[in-house]
């Protein structure tokens, strides 16, 4: 008798589990392509190479005008005294040094720039993706990304097409 209700109760308790959880709805996104698709994440790319470039050609010049002061300096060298050739190679190191901190300055600003302009993209679409699963009553959204740890995506809505309306693109 104690083995039949223990047993009953296991049967109602796995029921009732089957029964939570078919109602729990999921769903998956591709949250790379996603992103990489929105028109605000095309302009940010566009804005930051157009920096990058920036940041490139006055870091090119200052390689160029050093190059050239290496130049004369070795041309005149034979004519200059030990004293001013050492002085001279000194302050190509300190252009030299200078070249470095501003490639590392202009790798950090890019960094922090790329930091800035993301951070409101992805609020938004992953406001979108919660829309979205609101409206259609999906509890759990798997990132269907390559490598992001899900694996088996095939029977769950796809809601990409849902959230890119959302988004309005």
């Amino acid at each position: 008798m104690k083995h039949l209700k223990t047993l009953l109760l296991v049967a109602i308790f796995t029921i009732g589990l089957g029964g939570v959880a078919n109602a729990q709805k999921t769903a998956h996104i591709n949250t790379d392509k996603l992103l990489a698709d929105m028109p605000a994440t095309k302009a940010m790319k566009a804005e930051l190479e157009k920096l990058n470039k920036t940041y490139r050609d006055d870091i090119e010049a200052m390689y160029k005008k050093l190059e050239a002061k290496i130049k004369k300096y070795e041309a005149e060298g034979k004519s200059q005294t030990q004293e001013i050739n050492q002085k001279r190679a000194l302050e190509v190191q300190q252009e030299r040094r200078r070249i470095a901190q501003a490639e590392q300055s202009a790798g950090q600003e890019m960094q922090k720039k790329y930091q800035e302009k993301t951070l409101p993209i992805l609020k938004k679409a992953e406001e979108a993706i919660k829309a979205v699963a609101a409206e259609k009553g999906i509890i759990y959204v798997f990132d269907a990304t390559p490598g992001k740890g899900l694996i088996v995506y095939d029977k769950g809505e796809d809601i990409y097409g849902a959230v890119k309306a959302k988004l309005g693109f």
